[in-house]
């Protein structure tokens, strides 16, 4: 099927314009549509976000990535933003989404931006989320307190000081103390409990950034909710690494498997 991909902005959850990009199939007037959320410190045009939303449009999906506040191409200080303002922003990308391309049907996150695609589906009561009917994640983690302590250890500086700088990927990041603070406000446990939309998870047994215990720790809040019938779907990618840049193969399997899950699910809603 062919593809056409364009830009597009938006104002984001934080009052800043963000950037993005659409990926959709050129010929179809109604495809499910999905927003991809970037993980931490990444954009929309990491190779495996790219790729995936790419092969999704090529297989009748529409895509929007986006960039979160203070990264890629959006507005904004990176070192202000935290989990909350993550959530703002990926209900800002559902709204334009909507209006742009119709109803969301499907969440798709990579790591940090899985988190954030699990907390706003679990949040069934408010607004858009009634709609999701699918979340794809790769690598996500299970909770968001695991990523302050890491980032604390990293520089003692950002609890002490009020402020620190951390490598990730080769670039030095400003880190303020209230990140760290907002990440341990989340309850992202008791916000996967509520998730009643399909869900399929990809994670590699070897991901040394995000353990594969978070992987069966999401499938179990899912499974174990009250009231849920939906059985969580997990797929072990072995021998990935945690930005899917290891093996080249894994790219078109995982966003084979993504689009046969989202035409079983997303279209449903």
């Amino acid at each position: 099927m062919s593809r056409k991909s364009y830009r597009v902005s938006f104002p984001g959850g934080c009052g800043h314009e963000l950037a993005g990009i659409v990926d959709r199939p050129e010929n179809e007037t109604s495809p499910p549509v999905a927003v991809f959320s970037h993980c931490f410190t990444c954009n929309k045009d990491l190779k495996a976000i790219v790729r995936i939303s790419r092969a999704l449009a090529e297989q009748g999906i529409a895509v929007l990535r986006y960039d979160m506040t203070g990264l890629g191409g959006s507005g904004g200080d990176f070192a202000e933003t935290n989990f909350s303002t993550n959530q703002a922003d990926l209900e800002s990308a559902i709204r334009f989404a909507k209006s742009d391309l119709g109803p969301v049907t499907a969440l798709i996150g990579h790591s940090f931006g899985g988190a954030v695609s699990l907390a706003h589906a679990g949040q069934n009561s408010q607004g858009d989320c009634e709609t999701i009917a699918a979340v794809v994640t790769l690598a996500a983690p299970s909770d968001t307190k695991h990523l302050a302590s890491l980032l604390s250890r990293r520089d003692p500086d950002i609890e002490k000081l009020g402020r620190g700088s951390v490598t990730i990927g080769g670039i030095c990041w400003e880190i303020e103390q209230q990140m760290l603070a907002d990440f341990r406000t989340h309850d992202l446990p008791s916000m996967i409990s509520g998730i009643k939309a399909a869900t399929l998870l990809f994670h590699s047994p070897t991901d040394e950034t995000v353990s594969f215990d978070h992987a069966l720790r999401i499938m179990g809040l899912i499974q174990n909710a009250p009231h849920n019938d939906r059985f969580p779907n997990l797929i072990a990618v072995h021998g990935a690494d945690h930005l899917l840049v290891n093996a080249s193969e894994d790219l078109p399997y995982i966003a084979d498997t993504t689009a046969a899950f989202l035409h079983r699910y997303a279209c449903q809603a």
